[in-house]
């Protein structure tokens, strides 16, 4: 009887080991922008018995925010959409793990911002300004071909930007001017306002109802937005049309580059399943998925981008660039330079 016992018991252990487990949790906080295709997800998901939860935290600052306060006892697994404004203050506040995934064998070297691998760069977008193709033929004005460019009087009162310190692309557009400009650019902002510059709080409020091409038919031809904003426009028009309404000056600095990372969240239960989700983003399948869900550019060159994104989104030679620990140590001034000649 001890014998038979000892069997049965050994035979359900044997049983419990070869039962089917469920899918392990992976949790991923974003920002709200962030976008896949549901089959990408499910096919991750059951190539790797995993479920996967994506949490978003509000823009990037808010997600970073977050993520810091909560570092000891981590909201998540992995953390996406950290950019090179904030890098700086996320890996100063040590909240990611170091890995150094086998995908950043494609990645070209500029996108590279953190030599230990602790943030890896997944994509890329440029800020720039958009303007109202049909503005300028109709009132056979000639396109700014600089920053300085938009100080002049015949762009009076035709540009909208964002306020940097309510604003992502407001605060983007802000280093552009300083990382072209320099120690002059409390002044050109001096010579924008005299040329009645209008500044509003969000990109919402300055693209949708400022902005003379989009769907606020506003008084400004020219918004501070995004080099793949043109792309959107023809995605989502309704009637479809083959021709974006607008465009974007790619004048040497006047655009600034963005760059989003993923990083494992240090004291992560899931360290393997997030390694495997760092890939998944670095490869080929992501990748390509991104440019008509985020409207942002792969990093990894053996991604194929759609035709309709490369047709009508433009990409500078020579945008705008800001050393990440640069713009750390100067962010907050830079802001309260803005603000004291904007609304001193």
């Amino acid at each position: 009887m001890k014998n038979l016992l000892s069997s049965l018991g050994l035979l359900l252990l044997l049983l419990s080991a070869c039962a089917p487990q469920g899918p392990r949790p992976l949790t991923v906080l974003t920002h709200d922008s962030f976008s896949v295709s549901e089959n990408l997800i499910r096919q991750f998901e059951s190539d790797n018995n995993v479920k996967i939860s994506f949490v978003k935290g509000g823009d990037a600052g808010s997600v970073l925010n977050k993520a810091i306060l909560t570092k000891d006892a981590p909201l998540a697994d992995v953390l996406y959409g950290v950019d090179n404004t904030f890098l700086s203050r996320a890996l100063d506040a040590r909240i990611y793990s170091p890995y150094e995934s086998p995908a950043l064998a494609d990645i070209p070297d500029e996108y590279k911002l953190d030599d230990q691998n602790r943030a890896l760069p997944v994509d890329y977008g440029d800020v720039c300004i958009n303007y109202d193709k049909s503005y300028f033929a109709t009132n056979n004005l000639a396109l700014p071909q600089s920053l300085s460019d938009l100080t002049k009087p015949e762009y009076k009162g035709l540009l909208v930007v964002e306020d940097p310190a309510t604003s992502s692309p407001g605060l983007a557009f802000l280093l552009a001017t300083v990382a072209t400009l320099e120690d002059g650019y409390q002044d050109y902002w001096r010579q924008l306002k005299e040329n009645d510059v209008v500044v509003v709080d969000s990109w919402e409020t300055a693209y949708f109802t400022n902005f003379s091409a989009s769907s606020g038919h506003g008084p400004q031809p020219m918004v501070v937005s995004y080099g793949s904003s043109p792309t959107a426009e023809v995605v989502y028009a309704d009637p479809p049309v083959s021709e974006s309404p607008t465009a974007s000056l790619v004048g040497d600095g006047m655009c600034f580059r963005q760059v989003e990372f993923a990083g494992i969240l240090a004291g992560t239960k899931n360290r393997a399943i997030a390694e495997k989700f760092i890939d998944f983003l670095l490869g080929k399948s992501f990748q390509e998925d991104m440019p008509l869900q985020m409207f942002v550019s792969p990093v990894n060159p053996k991604a194929a981008v759609p035709d309709v994104f490369i047709q009508n989104s433009q990409i500078p030679s020579n945008p705008a660039s800001l050393d990440p620990q640069v713009i750390a140590i100067n962010r907050e001034a830079w802001i309260q330079g803005w603000t004291s000649v904007m609304n001193p």
